[in-house]
């Protein structure tokens, strides 16, 4: 638990591609923070879920993230709605990690589960 909190302070920005971006369905969630900007991130890939899109670790033209300022509580509710689990981050619906943006590293939610049956979203942009 030493090192989560480490990890918190360390990271207090989020990185997202989806329903929490502004003017879609999940963005009250980040009531309270800060829009930095918007940002293209190449090492993640966007992928079809049907109600909502899951990113994975791999090469990319590009997908467009929106980044926020966020701070320990704002990372605990994001960590509930996204099902990641600090003791197994492995099997949660996502885990998280920490990417490079042009406004300082941020933490982004990585979809777990395998992809192959979805479609790949070319654009970057859900």
């Amino acid at each position: 638990m030493q090192h989560l909190h480490r990890s918190i302070q360390r990271c207090s920005r989020v990185a997202v591609y989806g329903t929490l971006k502004h003017g879609h369905r999940n963005h009250h969630w980040l009531n309270g923070a800060d829009m930095l900007g918007q940002d293209r991130l190449t090492e993640i890939t966007l992928y079809d879920l049907g109600p909502y899109p899951g990113a994975k670790l791999t090469s990319s033209t590009g997908v467009t993230v929106e980044v926020y300022a966020i701070n320990a509580e704002q990372l605990a509710r994001l960590d509930e709605l996204e099902d990641y689990l600090h003791h197994s981050p492995a099997k949660g619906m996502y885990d998280r990690r920490v990417l490079a943006t042009q406004y300082g590293d941020a933490w982004c939610y990585i979809y777990n589960p395998p992809v192959e049956a979805t479609s790949q979203i070319k654009s970057g942009e859900w």
